[in-house]
């Protein structure tokens, strides 16, 4: 293994990031992984965190769909009195005092489709800018109700296109459609199974923990070529980036 993620949900809350701390620590000094990294919206984050795991963590990413406050509320990122722009610079800011690479996720839907984000994204300066198109998953976001819900959200591949070419200057941008996502990722969930999650479905195989990994990666439906075509394999340790702190 040469990468690990902590995404899904949001992983400072238990115990204010306490927990998560310990096992990006532990990936760290103990199984002196490459790379650790962390996705976040940014909420919950202190720079007490920073100052007592920051060594350890190679990259955060901040999930920011939208430098509008009002557009952020609508599709659902809106942290009640907290401003999540403002939450996202000042995160930002403790990346770069604690020498931790700073990068945005952005999922583009019909709601934030038009939107100009070239200044924004320019003046945060990530390492890299991952713009997801908004993708429909049987069991997670498209099932019964859900589904009636998330399909407001979806764009068609021309819409993409059309988002990605308004921002074709920014350098750092990765863009990820739909047919990038399929089979590309390795996701394991809280209960050690690894997820089947971009066909449409989310069907977890069996517990490592229970059949080992070569017998639960076979039910992941990842595609090795697919993960390298989509860019996946990238130079991510910080110490490998040498980036002006």
């Amino acid at each position: 293994m040469e990468k690990i993620n902590f995404s899904g949900g949001e992983p400072f809350l238990h115990n204010r990031g306490e927990f998560l701390g310990k096992l990006v620590q532990y990936c760290k000094q103990e199984l002196k992984l490459p790379s650790v990294s962390v996705v976040s919206n940014g909420s919950r984050i202190t720079e007490k965190w920073f100052k007592n795991y920051g060594e350890d963590l190679d990259i955060l990413a901040v999930s920011c769909d939208s430098f509008e406050e009002d557009t952020n509320r609508l599709i659902g990122r809106g942290q009640g009195n907290k401003n999540h722009i403002e939450n996202l610079l000042k995160v930002r800011t403790w990346c770069k005092d604690y020498k931790v690479a700073f990068k945005i996720n952005s999922v583009i839907n019909r709601f934030n489709l038009e939107e100009d984000m070239n200044e924004q994204v320019m003046m945060v300066n990530p390492v890299r800018w991952k713009v997801f198109q908004c993708l429909l998953i049987e069991g997670e976001n498209a099932g019964e109700e859900a589904l009636r819900h998330a399909e407001t959200f979806v764009i068609s591949n021309k819409d993409f296109q059309r988002f990605l070419e308004r921002h074709k200057e920014i350098k750092c941008l990765v863009p990820e459609s739909n047919e990038k996502m399929r089979d590309s990722y390795l996701i394991l969930d809280e209960y050690m199974r690894f997820l089947d999650c971009t066909k449409g479905r989310k069907d977890p195989s069996r517990s490592i923990l229970d059949v080992g990994v070569e017998n639960a990666i076979k039910f992941s439906g990842f595609d090795e070529k697919m993960f390298f075509k989509r860019g996946g394999k990238y130079t991510w340790s910080k110490a490998d980036m040498h980036l002006d702190w």
